[in-house]
């Protein structure tokens, strides 16, 4: 089998860059190698493409699998039993558990929720102090994702769990954290001063909490509650089986994870996107005035160009870089290559973004885009796709919209850095490298009155 050419660097320098600057890495392997290349990441091998009609062969096709023992670099976060790391059967039957509370009605029934608590962290920033966006936006997705999950209302069992995973997750925010995830030795518990043990010891603090939750609702069964929690305490397999305490507090760190810093991530790009291009600004804040006082959360997450803004945040810089990986289980042709069963191959969603033929001057953040032409999932797919598309997606969508109507109408606010915003690895994902530094200038003459409505 000969794969596609690729970078002849030794595998382990490859690794470290694709730790240390997974932009840079990808945009040379693209310049030089075009749409399929083959990368080696340490031990591991992988075909990498950006071509939109091989991604959907890749994430469609009975030629390929989807086994979640290739999602290894999440397990030390999210353990053995997360839905991104089962495979099969037994994925399919999860991820149909979990998706009803992510749609429909009991999504829409968020709206009141996620209003609220962006007025109240909002509310909290003093004229003309600057602060770090991206730390309040983490605290507004970080308080929903818990109180849509574990239902938990203000109180100290909710303050304790979003400071203790405040407290794990930042870790990855340095570049030595995000190459624990790929170098499993630095995982190791080292002695007190290590990495490995500060992780572990975090991650302790944070499963207590879980665990104790946990027992709390197992003692005390309320049917009437319609959090995520409640809903995995009272499913039952075909045997009649529940799921253990392990598996379900696995499937909560993995909604907590997903839930709370992909959406901040996202959150921070589109205020400073917004507030980077005054016309965008002056555009979006026309359409959102149009609703009138208390407009339905509905009416806002149906607007155009918010909807375009959110788009375009989600192109240009998406969270999720790459696909979950597939795996060839059939002979198949892929762009001119005969490949074999056992190779891995990962769609770069970040380089089908930024394709010419796509998305003209696709270095700049421009809406509009979004307005003059539809995509198809597989040209745009910042949720990635096929079986292991994010599951939480609509309710991204919308706290996403709802988030930015909330404090646009609202606050007034202007960027407090100069520099370019450069975006940087956190863990798995991209972020805005500073946190995006805004001010708090002054409340908007024109406000939406109270809490949206629903």
């Amino acid at each position: 089998m000969k794969l596609p050419d690729g970078p002849a660097n030794h595998p382990f320098l490859q690794l470290l860059q694709w730790i240390s600057d997974p932009l840079g890495y990808m945009n040379a392997c693209a310049e030089k190698y075009g749409d399929i290349f083959t990368v080696r990441w340490g031990n591991r091998t992988l075909v990498m493409v950006s071509n939109p009609q091989a991604i959907e062969k890749i994430l469609t096709s009975d030629a390929f699998a989807a086994p979640g023992e290739v999602n290894e670099v999440v397990r030390p976060l999210l353990g053995d039993n997360s839905l991104i790391l089962l495979s099969g059967t037994k994925h399919q039957q999860r991820r149909k558990l979990l998706m009803p509370p992510f749609h429909g009605e009991r999504m829409r029934n968020y709206g009141q929720l996620i209003s609220a608590i962006a007025q109240q962290v909002s509310s909290q920033w003093s004229a003309p102090e600057p602060f770090i966006l991206e730390s309040s936006m983490q605290e507004i997705t970080m308080r929903v994702i818990l109180q849509a999950v574990f239902g938990l209302n203000e109180g100290p069992r909710l303050e304790q769990l979003r400071q203790r995973l405040v407290a794990r997750l930042d870790i990855r925010k340095t570049l030595l954290g995000s190459s624990m995830i790929f170098l499993p030795f630095l995982r190791r518990d080292w002695g007190p001063w290590s990495p490995g043990a500060q992780a572990i010891q975090k991650q302790k603090q944070v499963d207590d909490l879980i665990y104790e939750e946990i027992r709390d609702r197992r003692a005390n069964p309320d049917p009437n509650r319609s959090d995520i929690l409640n809903l995995l305490l009272s499913a039952r397999d075909e045997a009649g089986e529940g799921l253990t305490d392990i598996e379900l507090r696995d499937e909560l760190m993995t909604l907590l994870v997903a839930g709370h810093e992909t959406t901040a991530s996202a959150l921070s790009w589109a205020f400073y996107w917004i507030h980077k291009i005054p016309s965008i600004r002056e555009k979006l804040l026309e359409e959102l005035d149009r609703l009138g006082d208390n407009p339905d959360p509905m009416d806002i997450f149906r607007l155009p160009y918010l909807t375009a803004v959110c788009q375009e945040t989600l192109r240009i810089y998406p969270v999720a870089m790459v696909t979950f990986p597939r795996v060839v289980q059939a002979p198949v042709e892929i762009m001119g290559y005969s490949l074999e069963p056992g190779l891995q191959m990962i769609g770069s969603i970040y380089l089908t973004h930024r394709r010419e033929d796509l998305y003209p001057e696709p270095h700049l953040f421009k809406p509009e885009r979004f307005l003059e032409r539809q995509f198809s999932p597989y040209e745009y797919m910042p949720f990635g796709g096929g079986s292991r598309r994010c599951i939480g997606m609509a309710l991204a969508q919308y706290e996403l919209k709802l988030v930015l109507a909330t404090i646009l109408s609202r606050t007034e606010l202007a960027l407090a850095e100069t520099e370019p915003v450069k975006p940087k690895r956190r863990g798995v994902l991209l972020a805005p490298g500073s946190g995006v530094w805004m001010r708090a200038v002054s409340p908007r003459q024109k406000a939406l009155s109270g809490a949206v409505a629903v």
